[in-house]
């Protein structure tokens, strides 16, 4: 990858494996915009979410992807095919299950601390949600994703530990 060159990246995973962190690092790295799935299926307001239909959804997604550059990251996979298709890359982060745990406990305290900033209030019922989530991503979710992005192997990247990472920065090997 090389900065000021248009590139569209997919990046997706479970609940906590990363895909903020990482899309906002390769935003800030090669100066490309970055959009959080959550934020096209809810349109965030001051006095709470509003869950967008998903005509409007798919509307805001399609703005997104017809844009010359983007990173796109989360967990959504069922209603984003026209993002896997146009992507240059398409980076899965499969972490371990007890990985995702750890981090999801971390962001909690992080985030009732103040130290970090959630789209979201973090709330206990929120915090018992993500590993819900997280569970039905490693029992469900996780096989149906690699189901789909079998159709992109030429452009899929499975990055399983942090160490990966440095692969897609720097060009080496790491497609699945």
């Amino acid at each position: 990858m090389t900065k000021n060159k248009p590139i569209k990246i997919h990046i997706i995973g479970s609940v906590g494996s990363g895909k903020t962190t990482l899309s906002r690092s390769l935003s800030a790295r090669f100066n490309l915009p970055h959009h959080e799935l959550d934020n096209v299926v809810w349109q965030r307001t001051d006095t709470g979410d509003i869950r967008r239909s998903e005509k409007e959804r798919d509307e805001y997604l399609k703005s997104i992807v017809k844009t010359d550059s983007w990173i796109i990251e989360g967990v959504h996979y069922e209603w984003v095919a026209e993002s896997f298709e146009k992507a240059d890359m398409i980076i899965f982060l499969d972490l371990s299950y007890r990985k995702r745990k750890y981090r999801i406990i971390k962001r909690f305290i992080l985030q009732k601390l103040g130290v970090e900033k959630a789209n979201y209030t973090p709330t206990l019922k929120i915090f018992r949600k993500m590993f819900v989530w997280n569970r039905y991503f490693e029992e469900k979710s996780r096989q149906e994703i690699m189901n789909i992005l079998r159709g992109h192997q030429d452009k899929l990247y499975i990055v399983k530990g942090s160490n990966e990472l440095g692969k897609l920065y720097f060009g080496g090997e790491g497609h699945g």
